[in-house]
């Protein structure tokens, strides 16, 4: 074999081995970010897909029924539908409840919705800037994931949704009611016990770039 045929067997070799190391690299990081999503969002994959879907055919019917008269926030975590916002008055109200209870996959409706005109656009503003420090707060509470939480918030009254441990709820109740422009805390958590949360969290993937220890 002459130098340039050796030359052409180095590279061509060099090249499998980089693509190979690339695809075990690969298979590490995705391996850890599906852990961290698996730790975070604890729904599974068919509850995600029918919150979603849940919060589309809500739009599409409570839009319908209320119109301009109202302001009506749907908001479906493991099926369960959280009703925020504003109606003209009480029978709106119980229909906007009876309309999405009434989805398929919809196993339960709170029911939040107070009877006044709609939110300004400033009041929904700042909503959104709340449920940002919100969101903030959460991120820097030891002993909790803030994306397993659910964060709503309507005329300064922020709801905190998600699967999570009672020790969890009080967690985040507690570091959210000393975020600035938080008049209340709503908790619509369904509680999971420390064991379910140990089954939910993956073991950590092993590093696949450490080679294992010759005996």
């Amino acid at each position: 074999m002459n130098k340039f045929c050796r030359l052409g067997a180095a590279l061509v070799l060099g090249a499998s081995m980089l693509t190979s190391l690339s695809g075990c690299f690969g298979l590490a990081v995705g391996s850890a970010v599906m852990a961290g999503m698996a730790a975070s969002d604890r729904r599974t994959l068919g509850a995600q897909t029918e919150d979603s879907a849940i919060g589309v055919k809500s739009e599409v019917r409570v839009g319908k029924l209320v119109g301009d008269e109202g302001h009506v926030n749907i908001t479906s975590f493991n099926r369960r539908a959280l009703l925020t916002g504003e109606v003209k008055d009480d029978a709106t109200r119980a229909a906007v409840a009876r309309e999405v209870a009434a989805i398929e996959g919809v196993l339960s409706v709170t029911n939040e919705l107070t009877i006044a005109g709609p939110s300004s656009y400033t009041a929904r503003s700042n909503d959104t800037l709340i449920t940002g420090r919100v969101k903030a707060a959460l991120v820097d509470t030891k002993d909790i994931f803030a994306n397993s939480f659910k964060i709503t918030t309507e005329q300064g009254v922020v709801f905190l949704m998600g699967r999570v441990t009672q020790r969890e709820g009080d967690l985040a109740t507690e570091a959210v009611r000393s975020v600035s422009g938080v008049q209340k805390v709503v908790k619509v958590f369904e509680y999971i016990s420390e064991g379910e949360l140990q089954q939910l969290t993956p073991a950590p993937a092993q590093n696949l770039a450490t080679p294992p220890a010759q005996p």
